[in-house]
């Protein structure tokens, strides 16, 4: 059974790339670019490839992966930087999961 999951953004260390998702280009410009610092700034730091996306129920979750041959990808510092992110970008997160909740979902959320 596969999970259903929307990518909203993803920032790759390897190739150097960042990447929105054409869906989500009505978003406001200034959480556009909060998101892309936060995702290039991760993959600058830490390495590997940052996904950030839509689980079924509409909840914002990162996944991070790694070339196997990438001894430079810091695993403790992934854990550390997205708790970090989760604590210090909790607003950003919430209004992302309601906007995708309500304009994707169409969840009320009055209910």
């Amino acid at each position: 059974m596969s999970e259903k999951k929307e990518i909203l953004c993803v920032s790759n260390a390897y190739q150097k790339k960042y990447y929105l998702n054409d869906s989500f280009e009505n978003l406001p410009k200034n959480v556009k670019d909060e998101l892309q610092i936060l995702c290039v700034l991760y993959t600058e730091d830490i390495g590997g490839i940052l996904t950030l996306y839509f689980d079924e129920d509409g909840n914002l979750e990162f996944e991070t992966t790694c070339q196997e041959s990438d001894f430079m990808y810091d695993e403790i510092g992934s854990v550390l930087k997205i708790k970090q992110y989760r604590n210090e970008k909790r607003e950003l997160f919430e209004a992302l999961e309601y906007y995708y909740k309500i304009t994707v979902l169409g969840v009320d959320l009055n209910e």
